[in-house]
């Protein structure tokens, strides 16, 4: 096993593209680093850069204590889950997981010594002798996973490897992957455009954006205090409410005004984002997680300073919990560089827009709370958890203003 270092490295392509951008990031022996980020955002051509599939075009990539810009990816001692399959299908289970072997010359005992530990590992025992399309897609995704254990690698590159797995199978799968890795022991840098997958897998997270880190930090890190906009934005689901608003002081407390509306900020707030007095009748950008908003028939200790008065625009049932989307009288969505892309991303055809003058916002409700589509709604506001942003530079609001890849100061 081996740790994976890149430092400074760029990828520029024959057209001029920069996919990678001076990436700098130390990957320690034995953990599971996730890389996340929108498409395009530079993810996929670093694992393959890491995997001898793409040539470096600067900077220095190590694998261990060696420099591996110019290894040939057969010697670089790592294997590769691929987002398909890649299965021979005339190969039975056993022989589609020793094939990499045979090629390498391993003995018979050596390989079914190998063969036969995977298959155990990953419960495939009772299908070496089946062909591939007798199996179900996440036993098919369990070959491709043996394929590489029976190498025992120095690291393991795995490229969106659930993306074809229907949503229960990919929740099943995630866990079978981590415990793995866990069992294992073996470097392992995993790649998905799925946030969720990001934060329940990785040891540390390293978020990207057109061919950037941004940050990289353990995922309850990049939840509570994201470094940027972005980060905040594309960190959790559903996504962030970020709407534009105003710091003022008022009898010694600060607050914030969105549109008519006023949130009072309490001790804890302030303590978490000292930097926030600095910004006193000057823009900022709030962000409000789903969660942090709630029915205030069901939090009736919630004073008034920390409410928000609505109109519910739709509720969606899920059974556990409640997604109401309300509008803000005279709030303004932010739309900044930052939150245009992650629309974009997301799919959106159009990128938020204020609704007769007021700003859609998304609260999870609990299940227990009883608004109706088209009628007044009163939310209760966590203010412990808010996000604040420098509306100019779209970084977080903390203890100061930090431009740093990593945890805000």
């Amino acid at each position: 096993m081996a740790g994976v270092a890149f430092e400074d490295v760029t990828k520029v392509y024959a057209d001029g593209t920069k996919a990678v951008d001076a990436l700098s990031l130390d990957i320690t022996d034995g953990e599971f680093m996730v890389l996340v980020g929108p498409s395009g955002c530079g993810k996929t051509t670093a694992l393959r850069m890491v995997a001898g599939l793409e040539d470096i075009s600067g900077g220095v990539l190590r694998i261990g204590d060696r420099v591996v810009n110019h290894v040939p990816a057969r010697d670089r001692d790592i294997a590769m889950v691929f987002q398909s399959y890649a299965l021979y299908p005339h190969l039975s289970v056993y022989d589609n997981i020793a094939f990499g072997l045979k090629v390498k010359g391993m003995s018979k005992d050596e390989i079914s010594r190998r063969v036969n530990d995977a298959a155990r590992i990953l419960g495939l025992e009772v299908f070496l002798k089946r062909k591939p399309r007798a199996l179900s897609g996440g036993q098919r995704q369990r070959v491709a996973m043996g394929r590489a254990i029976v190498r025992e690698p120095a690291a393991f590159l795995m490229d969106e490897p659930l993306s074809n797995l229907d949503a229960k199978l990919r929740v099943q799968m995630r866990a079978e992957v981590s415990r793995l890795q866990r069992d294992l022991g073996t470097t392992t840098i995993y790649v998905t455009h799925d946030q969720i997958e990001a934060m329940t897998m990785g040891d540390r997270v390293a978020v990207m954006r057109k061919g950037e880190l941004q940050q990289v930090a353990d995922p309850q890190t990049l939840y509570d205090r994201p470094v940027n906009l972005f980060v905040g934005g594309f960190i959790g689901s559903p996504a962030m409410n970020m709407i534009e608003a105003t710091v003022g002081r008022d009898n010694g407390s600060l607050f914030v005004d969105i549109g008519q509306q006023r949130i009072v900020l309490d001790d804890e707030t302030l303590a978490k984002h000292p930097a926030l007095r600095g910004y006193e009748g000057k823009p900022v950008i709030l962000g409000i997680r789903p969660e942090e908003l709630e029915d205030a028939s069901l939090a009736p200790d919630t004073p008034p300073g920390r409410r928000l008065h609505g109109t519910v625009e739709l509720r969606e049932a899920l059974g556990s919990e409640l997604m109401v989307h309300f509008t803000v009288e005279g709030t303004r969505p932010a739309l900044t560089e930052d939150v245009k892309e992650l629309a974009r991303d997301a799919g959106e055809a159009t990128t938020p827009e204020a609704k007769d003058g007021h700003a859609l916002l998304v609260g999870r409700f609990s299940a227990r709370a009883r608004v109706e589509e088209r009628k007044p709604v009163e939310v209760a506001v966590d203010t412990r958890s808010l996000h604040f942003f420098d509306a100019e530079t779209s970084e977080g609001i903390y203890d100061k203003a930090t431009s740093e890849k990593g945890v805000p100061a």
